[in-house]
């Protein structure tokens, strides 16, 4: 099942090993057998293996291989799992030596911007419109991705005050709600293995081979955690390709798998996904690139196209003939429409796509139908929903009091009297007296503390209180469905959707979505009885899982099995493939992005165009438009200098229109 290098990079399992592992080469299948190769054929104890990625689909999908390998007894053994699910999990065991309850609270994105707001206003003393903090959050996200700490931030450049200031703030303001940041999961997780070598080194012990995908996304922070992690043993295998390093605009570092200190350098050469015109097209065009590992993509098959290329007049024009060629492959060539991709640079060239889609006419069974089936990949992720946020928000207060924001979300929700001119003297006075928020609503709840100006809030408070309370009691049983069912009968929250909402259609539509949030909790305590984990069935583990797999997830169709044509930007395709693949808005400004090469070089966005070009296993057609809006103005364009690098000999010119 191994090819020559395959087989080379599964037995060499000591030492630090670098296999570059070209598009379409068969990297999972090298990581599965690696580790299957370890326990059967070694003896090397299962639970001695940390395989380290970045999504929970990819996590999914090398468990599934090693299941089917070794057996799902020993492969439950092997810790497979996301960066950030593996510093959760250490900080759930270990982050009382930092100063907080193991019972903290995962903050995401949004969670996070609102603290920011609110010392950003504290700090300036402003409570009017707040300046453009862009820079600030620049530079906030650059330091997480460097796991700078509370203590190394006030030591650090910074380009301004009031960002360091900001961050320091933002670490404290954390630790008093006892919440951690997604971002913060690694950084905390560093901070304990560099203060508490006894605890780094029970889990070097632990973990004697280290395995990571997708090496050439590594941040700074996580390339500190995996060497912490190796440097005792220096067991250290790290798959992944340079040519596909595309976000650097988030962080990562392609410097990290150009200078790995390598003992051993693999290359996977050989592809098993597109034809040999795609791959001497994308060869050609990464060729270009100075700063890279020397390879080149290669395939056993024989058969070919050729690459197939138009320009339009308008970009109109450009969305028509795409969707023209989509029709004439359904019909002609009896493809699905799911065999078929659109990619785009930005989510912007997505309009003219869709509309041209929405009208398009086909035939089906001898009559005319309008309309071609298609799915934005992506999208709002079910957990973005508001209801969803709601109900989180409601069990990250009961699982954590600290949690301001969860409460802040939630305390008036159903509506309990409890204005915001109420909420924001509460909130004041806790952040005078320095006391938690929680705390305060205990003394209202109590009589112990009057709220004179706001006579009505007092009952509402004692209700949002004792509702909590009791929730906390009740959540200590098994299943915790049946208190989550019992919260949202408590709360009557069926009639505080009914209160808000209008449509009869998205009434039922958001109910439907709170009761797959009861059945998700039902679901994870399924699977952790299924894997023998009981202890760990606790609405924390719950909750911090939920917030992990938002995090982390890559964008996903809702139903994945249904035949439409998918559009996607050119980062989002990356780790897909189709059997046809259209890239559109081949043009200078566009790709290569005139301000992204300005931040992130125009090798990344190369980098990009070749990810693009290798999605494709039979047919790629690419294309542009002469003109194209910009600011409500017809501009002329040029060709993307990209296309210029790929040889002529494997492009066929064809006109725009299929039709006459």
């Amino acid at each position: 099942m191994l090819n020559p290098n395959q087989d080379q990079a599964v037995r060499q399992v000591t030492g630090r090993v670098l296999v570059l592992a070209g598009a379409g080469s068969g990297k999972t299948r090298v990581i599965t057998h690696r580790i299957a190769h370890l326990v059967q054929n070694l003896g090397e104890d299962p639970r001695s293996i940390l395989g380290l990625t970045f999504t929970n689909k990819a996590a999914a999908e090398m468990r599934h291989r090693v299941e089917s390998l070794i057996g799902g007894k020993e492969a439950k053994l092997v810790t497979l799992c996301t960066f950030h699910s593996f510093c959760m999990h250490v900080l759930r065991k270990e982050i009382e030596k930092l100063g907080y309850t193991r019972d903290f609270s995962l903050y995401d994105e949004r969670d996070l911007q609102r603290i920011i707001t609110q010392i950003a206003r504290e700090l300036l003393g402003h409570d009017g419109e707040l300046p453009s903090l862009a820079p600030t959050l620049a530079a906030l996200a650059e330091a997480s991705q460097h796991a700078v700490s509370e203590k190394e931030a006030k030591g650090r450049t910074w380009h301004d005050q009031f960002s360091q200031d900001l961050y320091v703030r933002l670490q404290s303001t954390l630790r008093a709600y006892n919440a951690v940041s997604f971002d913060s999961l690694i950084t905390l997780a560093i901070r304990l293995f560099e203060e508490h070598p006894d605890v780094l080194d029970r889990y070097q012990e632990r973990f004697r081979y280290l395995m990571i995908d997708e090496y050439q996304d590594t941040n700074p922070a996580q390339f500190r955690l995996a060497e912490l992690l190796a440097a005792k043993y220096q067991n250290l295998c790290v798959v992944g390709d340079d040519d596909q390093s595309i976000y650097g605009w988030r962080g990562a570092e392609v410097k990290h798998i150009l200078h790995f200190h390598a003992d051993h350098i693999i290359k996977l050469e050989q592809n098993y996904r597109s034809s040999p015109t795609i791959l001497s097209a994308a060869n050609a065009v990464i060729g270009h690139n100075q700063n890279r590992h020397n390879k080149k993509l290669w395939t056993a098959e024989s058969s070919a196209q050729p690459i197939e290329i138009f320009h339009a007049q308008t970009e109109a024009e450009e969305a028509q003939a795409v969707v023209d060629r989509i029709v004439v492959n359904k019909q002609e060539k009896k493809l699905k429409w799911s065999d078929m991709a659109i990619l785009y640079r930005s989510n912007a060239l997505s309009r003219h796509l869709e509309l041209a889609l929405m009208q398009a006419p086909w035939q089906k069974d001898g009559r005319w139908i309008r309309g071609i089936p298609y799915e934005v990949f992506g999208g709002l992720e079910f957990t973005e929903r508001s209801e969803i946020k709601d109900l989180l928000a409601y069990l990250r207060t009961i699982a954590n009091v600290k949690d301001q924001e969860a409460i802040l979300r939630i305390i008036n929700l159903p509506r309990r009297g409890i204005s915001d001119s109420c909420l924001d003297e509460l909130t004041q006075e806790n952040r005078s007296l320095g006391i938690d928020l929680w705390d305060l609503l205990i003394e209202v709840a109590e009589g112990r503390k009057e709220l004179p100006k706001h006579p009505k809030a007092t009952a509402g408070i004692r209700s949002f209180v004792d509702i909590v309370q009791t929730a906390q009691i009740r959540f200590q049983q098994r299943p915790l469905k049946d208190t989550l069912i019992w919260l949202l009968e408590k709360i009557d929250y069926k009639k505080a959707i009914q209160d808000d909402v209008k449509s009869e259609k998205m009434r039922e539509f958001k109910w439907e979505n709170v009761q797959e949030c009861v059945n998700a909790l039902a679901q994870y305590e399924e699977e952790m009885l299924a894997a023998n984990t009981p202890e760990e069935i606790t609405l924390q583990h719950f909750i911090a899982n939920t917030t992990l797999a938002r995090q982390t997830m890559q964008p996903k169709t809702k139903k994945q099995n249904e035949d439409k044509v998918q559009l996607m930007t050119l980062h989002s395709a990356k780790g897909l493939e189709f059997p046809n693949v259209f890239i559109v808005g081949l043009e200078d400004h566009i790709l290569p992005h005139e301000k992204s090469a300005a931040e992130t070089g125009i090798e990344e966005e190369r980098r990009l165009f070749y990810v693009g070009i290798t999605r494709a296993r039979k047919h790629l057609t690419l294309s542009m438009a002469r003109a194209r809006m910009r600011m409500g103005k017809a501009e002329p364009t040029n060709p993307s200098r990209f296309l210029f690098e790929i040889p002529k000999e494997l492009l066929q010119a064809v006109p725009a229109k299929v039709f006459s």
